[in-house]
């Protein structure tokens, strides 16, 4: 079941990768409700369910909470580390030629989706409720994951085939996470400092990656209300849930 869930994952990271070849400006659009859908998704249910039960603390703060700050802090640390979103802005990186460069943004960005797909089947170990939302919000966010592990590979100077290689790799991520839940039962402590840990990434990419460049276009205020109508989707759907 939850490999099969996790299989919107790949469609959707596919869908992105085409999309990259494909679409023009409406990809800010794109961008924007992907935004919209993770910020629902980390206030609406991933924080609130790290914090469903009574949680251990660290110096007095809830774990989820010190988990989530940790999950924000190495995405950002990761980023100007070693340049995974270095050069996905409009032109700033059309004349590169460092293959090299593109190769390493490309597989931070597979090992986030194999942390996409681990988070679906760990969600789905809290409950159902919890599975669906995190599921939609990764299958949503993932087209954006395969916009960007094409973009960023091919940018910098990889030819096209290496770059379809990459996206391949990026799509059956999400597959090979998930499946490895099936095999691992996640304790109910970890379960929560997890959904924490990830809720910071979602709020990282969410908040420094994906909504800059959705709002980068021209088409603001329709992006702007792509942005909340991801946040309002989001919204019903744990209501629905609930």
């Amino acid at each position: 079941m939850v490999v099969l869930v996790a299989l919107g994952s790949f469609i959707t990271t596919l869908l992105g990768g085409y999309a990259a070849l494909r679409i023009g400006s409406y990809r800010f659009l794109v961008l924007g409700l992907a935004g919209g859908l993770m910020l629902g998704a980390v206030a609406f249910d991933l924080l609130p369910e790290a914090l469903s039960q009574r949680s251990w603390s660290l110096v007095g703060v809830p774990a989820p909470l010190v988990a989530f700050v940790v999950g924000f802090l190495v995405l950002h640390v990761v980023e100007h580390t070693v340049g995974i979103h270095r050069g996905q802005g409009s032109g700033d990186a059309a004349n590169v030629d460092a293959p090299g460069v593109g190769i390493l943004a490309a597989s931070g960005l597979i090992g986030h989706s194999v942390m996409d797909g681990f988070a679906i089947g760990a969600a789905f170990q809290a409950g159902a409720g919890a599975g669906a939302v995190v599921a939609v919000a990764v299958i949503g966010h993932d087209f954006a994951d395969g916009f960007n592990t094409y973009t960023v590979s091919s940018l910098y100077g990889n030819d096209r085939r290496r770059a379809l290689a990459l996206l391949a790799a990026d799509a059956v991520a999400p597959l090979a996470g998930a499946a490895l839940t099936l095999a691992v039962t996640i304790p109910h402590r970890l379960l929560e400092v997890y959904l924490g840990f990830f809720a910071g990434f979602l709020m990282y990419l969410a908040g420094a990656d994906i909504l800059p460049r959705a709002h980068a276009g021209r088409r603001t205020p329709v992006t702007l209300a792509c942005t909340i109508g991801g946040v309002l989707f989001m919204l019903a759907i744990v209501e629905l849930a609930s």
